[in-house]
């Protein structure tokens, strides 16, 4: 791994427009990634991960919100002070991202070959027979059988594996230095899974690719990721190596979530689940987020928000217990 990070995010703000006000999404948000190394970002559905990913790559609309703070340097270029031009040049050219469906992020009546050909064309100038090769060698590195017939078919025609696989080409065409790969698993069966996963590390130690995997799978972060980062209500609330976090979570809430992954080789007669609801961002509580549902809240976590604590090696968290309640 490199030892200057590829990506660094460092206190990124998104603002939604909410009734006659607005509301965070994304609240000071900070991470890196290194060359080769995949973050995984986990959390809850409305916890922030699809709109911290959107923010990165400029993609919030500005009917809806926008970033109000915070930088996003990649490969040295903070990609905020960026005009929508030179966003264009880096958007899918350095930083790419795969989306959670490609039913909707393909298009139904172009062809395969030329959804891959626009990106190719776009990010490296190819045309005519080189273009075309170059579409075979892409959806080839994907591991799409058949890569020659498979440019003229329609995504109706392909399965819901290989369509990601698809999207994965789209989005390997620059190449990128990042990959953004939010919940690309979510609409494919365990195989199918497992096979996609396994393609993104052989493309990883091939390349070099730092990733940014979004999912809510504990499992799948076991299996890619190398540290993992923990949302919730728009903020990161803990953050360290896979293995770390899996033997000492710190963050009551990250101790929730995987108390709430079922053990095969222990029958109990009723699941864990974490009491309650994430807050609306709307009506936020006061002090910690997670509060109203954490069996340890006392009441400073009602009254301030946590500090953030280190926790050990490239291990921290923001909770009031670590800090020993403010005594």
């Amino acid at each position: 791994m490199s030892s200057a990070p590829v990506l660094k995010v460092e206190g990124l703000v998104t603002e939604l427009r909410s009734g006659g006000g607005s509301v965070r999404a994304v609240d000071d948000v900070s991470f890196e990634i290194n060359a080769g190394e995949t973050l995984g970002l986990v959390g809850e559905s409305g916890s922030g991960k699809s709109m911290t990913c959107l923010s990165i790559l400029r993609l919030i609309p500005s009917s809806v919100g926008r970033v109000t703070g915070g930088r996003v340097v990649l490969e040295g270029t903070d990609l905020m002070t960026l005009d929508e031009a030179q966003m264009r040049h880096h958007r899918g050219r350095r930083i790419s991202i795969i989306l959670q469906d490609p039913m909707t992020s393909l298009n139904p009546v172009l062809r395969i070959g030329d959804q891959v050909g626009e990106a190719i064309k776009l990010y490296r100038g190819l045309e005519g027979p080189a273009l075309r090769d170059a579409i075979v060698d892409g959806l080839r590195a994907m591991r799409i059988p058949a890569p020659e017939q498979r440019v003229s078919a329609y995504p109706h025609e392909l399965s819901g594996g290989m369509r990601q696989r698809v999207g994965a080409a789209i989005a390997m065409a620059g190449p990128p230095a990042v990959l953004i790969a939010d919940e690309p698993t979510t609409a494919l069966d365990a195989t199918v899974q497992s096979q996609l996963l396994a393609l993104l590390k052989d493309v990883q130690r091939e390349t070099g690719l730092a990733i940014l995997f979004v999912t809510h799978d504990f499992g799948i972060v076991a299996t890619i990721c190398d540290r993992v980062a923990v949302m919730y209500a728009g903020r990161i609330v803990e953050l360290a190596p896979v293995a770390e976090l899996f033997a000492n979570p710190r963050h009551p809430y990250t101790e929730a979530l995987l108390r709430s992954v079922p053990d095969l080789d222990v029958d109990v007669e009723r699941l864990y689940s974490i009491e309650g609801q994430p807050p609306a961002l709307d009506d936020l509580p006061a002090g910690c987020s997670f509060a109203p549902r954490c069996a340890y809240a006392r009441d400073v976590c009602r009254e301030r928000g946590p500090p953030r604590i280190e926790a050990g090696p490239l291990h921290h968290a923001s909770c009031w217990k670590l800090a020993g309640y403010g005594d």
